[in-house]
């Protein structure tokens, strides 16, 4: 490739720049560019075609630039006016000359900087033309076409892997081959979508040219490569030199101003095929069968969408859909666990005792706050206890255990699809493929020697620098986690302090008649309120720190953008977990776990006093944080993913439509989509993260939590495809391996669910005092009844309290007025006049062994079914591991064998060529 090696730099003195200092800024004498590499030639002339600038713009060497054009009237063309130059990245800028805001000194340098930046594309290789808008005379769309001698080199220079010859070894088996005739109906129609051809694929290399599979140039280099060939050249072009520091890359123009956006172009327009009978329409294609809502009902189209949008969103889908399958067993198992525990709840015997009148109704329990608190009726919570009878029954038992095992059947079967994906995907060797971050090679400045090669290679920083970094990143993610702890101790200051007010607001009568009272407790407000001030708290706190973590990111400077966003992941979720997750556990944990007795209540702060549960427990309230969370997440999380997207979109096509009625070019109307950003797909994942917590962690206090999962993916796995193909600018496609840092975090939390649900089930639920008190309780020698039966619980889980013995903080007046003696409370202490007066008695010690025996057990059962489980299946199956060494063993055989032929056909060339020499040689002495 022929490239200009004239040394030209931008350079102002006096100029102000507000991006000084960012990453990509260093002095140009200490940072070699790009690593090395074979073909490192090209890179360094890349450095070298950097415009230079000293004085008047007049004296500088000319600047190379784009060819202007008129628009020819094609408004589906994807190439130059020429028709033949396909156009692979589209540039916009706000023409200079015309603008009105800006000062005139601050135009006319970012003209020059961006001249520079143009020049030095064309130095590179690139052929760029120039366009003016056709609804907006300030825009110019600058083209960008890569030519083959560029596609080559750089293919070269990323270790691309491309088409050798035919594969004809990738034959997929479906699972459920008897029942074709159900399964057609969920396929896409291959007559509308047609299966990709397989190739056996090597990196490629230009000396070897003829060993790979070209048979039409303009073919070879499908569309998602070309863009991301030009985006790598793109993101290493410098453009100016300013104290001896180099600045480059079109993400730092693009957030400067210089340009106003950088995107690779969709094919067509998502409602209609191109008018281009070469075109093969593919954004209509997926727009049809996969995002169009009559498609919900249909497999993805995942090699389509890899091919068009890249192999990391199309392994972003391809994990969705198979976490949404495994969801359909773990929501029917859910709601048969919802539908016994709905059935049996008026055989619930504790709860009628609640709402018996001569039971429950004579039942009066003690105040929950001080002094203002009434006493109250254990009936007035019997609408709680009938719908807790639903949520803590032996279902709940058994669906916690199934949740165990279906998480690790999840993880492990997931891993298998995984690796076929890398197969079919040819990703399997991709971290050797990967390149550097142009950010990182930005701030290697440092040489060391490497102790295996024991050459000299830059790095960005000495060990001691990284760690600093390290540490200033770890305290800064460590402050943010304590200031999300301190918003929860907040919320529980809260929830203590309110309950006062409730509590005086909503008094109760002894007769519990008021239907309002029946539902809206002073815990229930409580508990309702709290939940949407946490949610409100937790949405403002996730958009502060999402642009924090982002910076401790950049400043940690991870090295390849693998590196860069599973660092990035884990900092986010840490924090999104002690975000969503903190209430949760309090809730399940802590609340009433450590109020004391009446009699000596337990105070937070010396102040307030620590909040009870309702004498049905916590379980419910838990299950009401997580619908509140869950539902209010998902709304939100709409109205961010769609309703915003559509709403500007909308705005802007009005705009246009009243200033003209010619129809704009296809770079013009992509231009008007939304801009999805590099970490779009992180947020995707993160929601859905989330959502698997919610799924795993506390899944044994709400078994519809599934159920509301997998209606939410369904959606959701159409609403992202809807958003992608219709409101979004084309993302430059991307390489992904896997789902990155995601699978180690999910492996994390299916082992931390475990503890949870049994510990839910342990201290949160009721199911273990009532079965210690069926076993040992009910009957001799603790029980006065015969046989075994629950018949009785209700009161031997209330202890007695005499009201006499309130301090004098928390004593009310009520008491006095209606000449009440003593009251009940939760827990399991000696009567008023015993020996070890409002000690712990025998009860409790035989609860809080079996609820730790409960724990022990099933944590060590579980955990040994899941190592089972992972062992027996191995993360690549055996078909696919053959499959992988005999398209490595076929693709080096012929590689080698093209080598021998270059070889013999050079070596036969050779001999040609030296046999009438030694001919001559020996016929010589005769002749003499």
């Amino acid at each position: 490739m022929q490239m200009m090696t004239r040394d030209v730099l931008l350079g102002m003195e006096e100029e102000e720049d507000d991006d000084d200092g960012d990453i990509g800024d260093v002095p140009a004498s200490k940072r070699p560019f790009l690593t090395p590499h074979p073909s490192s030639l090209v890179l360094d002339n890349l450095e070298q075609t950097t415009v230079s600038n000293f004085g008047p713009l007049e004296s500088q060497p000319d600047f190379r630039t784009p060819e202007f054009e008129e628009f020819n009237g094609k408004h589906d063309s994807l190439f130059f006016n020429d028709g033949q130059r396909r156009i692979d990245f589209v540039l916009v800028y706000e023409d200079e000359s015309r603008k009105e805001t800006n000062k005139k000194g601050s135009n006319e340098k970012q003209r020059r900087k961006r001249q520079a930046y143009e020049s030095n594309l064309i130095c590179g290789g690139l052929q760029l033309e120039a366009t003016r808008s056709v609804l907006d005379d300030k825009l110019i769309f600058v083209k960008v076409h890569a030519p083959w001698e560029v596609l080559c080199t750089y293919a070269e220079i990323m270790h691309i892997k491309l088409p050798l010859k035919p594969n004809d070894l990738k034959t997929r088996s479906s699972a459920f081959g008897n029942f074709s005739w159900f399964t057609k109906v969920l396929q896409v129609d291959e007559s509308i979508i047609k299966p990709e051809q397989e190739f056996f694929t090597a990196p490629f290399e230009k000396n070897r040219m003829n060993d790979f599979y070209i048979h039409d140039r303009d073919t070879f280099f499908n569309p998602a490569t070309r863009s991301r060939i030009v985006y790598f050249i793109l993101s290493r072009i410098q453009y100016q030199v300013r104290d001896n520091v180099k600045k480059f890359g079109i993400n730092k123009l693009v957030s400067s101003g210089i340009y106003k956006a950088a995107f690779p172009l969709h094919d067509c327009n998502f409602s209609q095929r191109s008018e281009d009978p070469s075109c093969p329409s593919e954004r209509y294609l997926l727009y049809r069968e996969w995002a169009h809502p009559r498609s919900i009902y249909k497999k993805q189209p995942l090699d389509l969408i890899r091919k068009y949008y890249g192999e990391k969103i199309g392994i972003y889908f391809a994990w969705l859909g198979y976490y949404t399958q495994m969801l359909f067993l773990a929501a029917i198992v859910g709601v048969a666990c919802f539908l016994y525990g709905y059935v049996n709840q008026n055989n619930c015997t504790w709860s009628k005792e609640v709402c018996h009148p001569d039971i429950g109704g004579k039942i009066i329990m003690c105040p929950q706050c001080d002094k203002i608190c009434p006493f109250w009726k254990l009936n007035s919570t019997c609408e709680s206890s009938k719908k807790l009878c639903i949520f803590d029954s032996f279902g709940t038992l058994v669906f916690a255990v199934f949740m165990g095992v279906w998480v690790t059947l999840f993880l492990e079967f997931w891993k298998r699809r995984q690796a076929e994906l890398e197969y079919e995907w040819d990703t399997v060797e991709l971290q050797q493929e990967e390149q550097p971050r142009p950010e990182y090679e930005a701030q290697c400045t440092h040489v060391v020697i490497n102790e295996i090669t024991q050459e000299e290679e830059h790095v960005p920083f000495t060990t001691w620098g990284k760690c600093i970094r390290v540490t200033l990143c770890a305290s800064a993610v460590l402050f943010w986690i304590l200031l999300i702890i301190a918003s929860v101790i907040g919320i529980i200051v809260y929830r203590l302090s309110v309950l006062v007010v409730f509590s005086t607001k909503l008094s109760q009568t002894f007769n519990g008649t008021d239907p309002i009272q029946k539902y809206l407790t002073p815990q229930t407000a409580t508990s309702i309120t709290a939940s949407v001030i946490s949610f409100i708290i937790i949405m403002i706190l996730n958009t502060i720190y999402e642009k924090v973590a982002i910076m401790i990111t950049n400043f940690e400077l991870p090295r390849t953008q693998t590196d860069y966003e599973n660092s990035l992941t884990m900092k986010m979720f840490l924090f999104q977990f002690v975000n969503y997750y903190s209430s949760c556990f309090y809730i399940a944990f802590f609340k009433g776990k450590f109020v004391g007795y009446p009699g000596d209540p337990t105070y937070w702060l010396g102040k307030y006093r620590n909040e009870e549960c309702e004498p049905g427990g916590c379980l419910l309230e838990l299950t009401t944080q997580l619908t509140i969370i869950m539902g209010g997440k998902a709304i939100w999380n709409n109205i961010q993913e769609v309703l915003l997207p559509w709403i500007k979109n909308l705005i802007g096509r009005y705009h246009t439509a009243s200033r003209t009625e010619k129809k704009s070019p296809r770079w013009e109307q992509d231009y008007h989509l939304q801009l999805m950003g590099k970490l779009g797909l992180f947020y995707e994942y993160l929601e859905m993260i989330i959502q698997f917590g919610f799924v795993t962690l506390f899944v044994a206090s709400f078994p519809l939590a599934p159920l509301l999962a997998l209606v939410n993916n369904i959606l959701e796995i159409r609403v992202d495809a809807w958003k992608m193909t219709t409101q979004y600018r084309r993302m430059v496609p991307e390489k992904a391996q896997d789902i990155g840092a995601w699978q180690p975090i999910m492996q994390g939390i299916a082992i931390l669910a475990v503890v949870t649900n049994a510990m839910i089930i342990a201290f949160t639920s009721d199911m273990i005092p009532r079965l210690v008190y069926y076993w040992s309780f009910s009957v001799p020698p603790y029980g006065n009844h015969t046989q075994y039966t629950m018949e009785g619980y209700i009161n031997s889980t209330l202890s007695y309290f005499n009201v006499s013995d309130f301090k004098s903080r928390s004593r009310g007046s009520s008491a006095s007025d209606f000449d009440i003696r003593t009251c009940r409370y939760r827990d399991f202490r000696n009567p008023p006049g015993h020996p070890q007066e409002y000690k712990h008695n025998i009860y409790y010690w035989h609860v809080i062994t079996a609820k730790l025996a409960f724990i022990i057990v099933m944590e060590h059962v579980i955990y040994s079914v899941k190592f089972f489980i992972s062992y027996a299946i191995p993360d690549v199956s055996k078909r696919t591991k053959s499959k992988i060494k005999r398209e490595k063993y076929l693709t080096q055989k012929l590689l080698h064998e093209n080598h021998l032929k270059d070889m013999t056909k050079t070596m036969g060339v050779i001999a040609e060529r030296m046999g009438p020499v030694v001919t001559d040689n020996n016929l010589r002495p005769k002749s003499e």
